[in-house]
């Protein structure tokens, strides 16, 4: 199977919105509507990083996967530090575990790294994610807004130490709390 990853495009947007709903329709923990907070995101210009939005290509011709990264900030008192949120990554059903996923989040945080960014938080799988580095976030005092369980809560270090002096509560973009 051939796959490539390439930056998401304005005309991709559609097809990219079908994928990310087809990919949650079924899932336990969501509430189907991930594709709207994947367009939400696409128009805060605050938060979004099109080098940071990516699809999955099977064979140069049909998008199967996307990956988001947007800019949020870990706020502790009146000092702010900006990151990054991994939210979402969707595959079609039938290429889920063939290691598209895999693959995307890798591309992502290697492209976030280049672009300067030092960290990347995610809610997520907790058997999932920290086979990527990702670890509790709880680790370097950094919370939710909201009540999760803790191993669900993760964040990764693009740059070594880049998280050491930083703790507090994560403040994502509006697109998230719309």
């Amino acid at each position: 199977m051939i796959i490539t990853i390439r930056n998401e495009r304005a005309e991709d947007y559609t097809t990219t919105d079908q994928v990310v709903k087809s990919a949650f329709a079924d899932m336990e923990f969501s509430d189907q509507k991930e594709h709207e907070l994947v367009a939400r995101i696409r128009k805060d210009s605050g938060a979004f990083i099109p080098e940071l939005s990516l699809v999955a290509i099977h064979q140069e011709k049909e998008i199967v996967g996307h990956i988001l990264l947007s800019k949020i900030k870990i706020n502790q008192g009146n000092q702010s530090t900006e990151s990054l949120a991994l939210a979402p990554v969707s595959v079609l059903p039938e290429y889920q575990s063939k290691g598209i996923g895999r693959m995307l989040i890798l591309e992502a945080l290697q492209k976030a790294k280049e672009l300067g960014y030092r960290s990347v938080v995610v809610l997520g799988h907790p058997d999932y994610y920290p086979k990527f580095g990702f670890q509790k976030a709880s680790l370097w005092g950094i919370k939710a807004p909201f009540e999760v369980p803790d191993e669900v809560f993760m964040a990764i270090e693009l740059r070594e130490q880049a998280l050491e002096n930083v703790s507090g509560v994560v403040e994502y973009s509006r697109a998230f709390l719309e």
